[in-house]
């Protein structure tokens, strides 16, 4: 695993499915989302630090619940600009 990596996702249309506040601070820092408009989530995205940069991609192509590709930094497809929905 190291930075700036791209991953391969099931498809090319990002919806986010979940965009969370996990730590309280009003802004996002998980993001969850299907790629490839099945409903599914496939990609999973967290910011650890705060500082509203991705600082883990997993991609779950199989969508089977292991992951597939896990990789430093947003894995080249950075997070919608949404405000947390949860």
């Amino acid at each position: 695993m190291s930075d700036k990596e791209t991953v391969e996702t099931r498809g090319d249309d990002r919806v986010d499915l979940i965009v969370a506040d996990t730590n309280n601070d009003g802004k996002a820092d998980l993001w969850v989302a299907d790629t490839d408009g099945d409903g599914k989530a496939d990609l999973f995205q967290f910011d650890h630090t705060g500082d509203g940069e991705v600082d883990l991609t997993i991609v779950d192509r199989t969508q089977d619940g292991q992951p597939d590709e896990v990789v430093k930094g947003d894995g080249g497809l950075p997070p919608s600009d949404s405000p947390p929905s949860i």
